[in-house]
């Protein structure tokens, strides 16, 4: 897979408390043609990362540009490099949109049509149809590239995670909350030494994979039937089951996630089945090749509540997103215990 142009780069510096007046100074270098009087602005709430503001001239909303600002200090764990390239190349191959430029502290990209899915919508079947079989299409390309390992990536971004997690925090109000709702890092650790030594064991497949399906990276256009997938910061090769199994894990919401809603196993069945019939490029998929790729989710299940349990809690340090980080870490390590015995399932 050829990668394409690059796109420029402006040094310039955006304010996240002047979002419309950096994104204005980005879209003027970007849309000289169009009139500073007739710029139309929109906030985007459903990040908890970046922020985003789209731009548009009046009367031409298909047309407008978004503008993410990256969060405070997640160069800390995102690869920026990697992500802009990951764009380019998904951008190359179909699947994603164009990125216009780049800037000190983030992006300006191509709006594209559609809804971000829901809680609702991403369990209904004609839309999850839709999602496994642009998955398994992603999963199935080869974006060769001298930058890009052919190594799963989780390995060394959980570990590179915990080296810069806190211990502690200074506040005392914050590390109250802290001691008593997160488990002690030995604990965690070594959690994460068995995670490591039974999943990587197992023979699941590595693929190109998107790392990040939480339901607002997903968009669904209703008039053309279509899914798109956005947000490349964390897509690298890595395993098959693991990426499924965080899409599965975001079913429940976000911002206040409710477990009842995580797919049961004849949603989950139905939907590896569309999988893996596109994956495999045949609709004769076995009763055994569905459970075992079932096994894998509901094991690799377990390492990404780890995983962006780590990331929360680097977060909760961090970010100056009004969002409980720290609460967010706590829900998603005590899934990772409460289940902990699906890693010991059998095939």
């Amino acid at each position: 897979m050829a990668e394409v142009h690059k796109e420029p780069h402006f040094d310039i510096v955006i304010d996240g408390d002047k979002l419309n007046e950096g994104a204005a100074e980005i879209v003027k270098l970007l849309r000289p043609a169009w009139s500073i009087d007739d710029y139309q602005f929109k906030l985007f709430t459903n990040g908890i990362s970046n922020k985003l503001v789209g731009v548009w001239c009046k009367d031409r909303y298909d047309e407008m540009v978004l503008i993410r600002v990256y969060g405070y200090k997640t160069d800390l764990f995102i690869d920026r490099t990697a992500e802009t390239r990951n764009i380019r190349l998904m951008h190359a191959a179909g699947y994603t949109h164009c990125l216009y430029a780049t800037f000190n502290n983030g992006l300006a990209y191509e709006f594209l049509p559609g809804d971000t899915l829901t809680v609702d919508s991403v369990r209904s079947p004609p839309i999850y149809k839709l999602v496994a079989k642009r998955l398994a299409e992603m999963h199935k390309l080869n974006p060769a590239h001298p930058e890009i390992s052919t190594e799963p990536f989780i390995w060394d971004k959980i570990e590179k995670f915990m080296r810069i997690m806190p211990k502690s925090f200074s506040n005392k109000e914050k590390q109250a909350k802290f001691r008593r709702i997160i488990q002690p890092y030995t604990e965690l650790e070594k959690q994460y030494q068995l995670l490591k030594n039974e999943l990587s064991k197992l023979d699941n497949v590595v693929v190109f994979a998107h790392n990040d399906l939480l339901l607002g990276n997903v968009l669904h256009n209703a008039k053309e039937n279509t899914i798109t997938f956005i947000d490349y910061e964390y897509s690298a090769y890595n395993y098959q089951a693991y990426d499924i199994a965080n899409h599965f894990a975001e079913f429940v919401g976000l911002d206040v996630p409710d477990y009842s809603l995580y797919p049961d196993e004849t949603l989950q069945r139905d939907w590896l089945r569309l999988y893996l019939e596109e994956y495999n490029g045949t609709p004769d998929v076995t009763e055994n090749e569905i459970k075992k790729l079932y096994i894998h989710v509901n094991k690799f299940l377990l390492l990404s509540h780890f995983f962006w349990g780590c990331w929360s809690l680097i977060q909760s340090e961090h970010s100056l997103i009004g969002f409980d980080f720290l609460e967010y870490a706590s829900i998603r390590f005590n899934e990772l215990f409460k289940k902990k015995d699906q890693l010991f399932v059998s095939e």
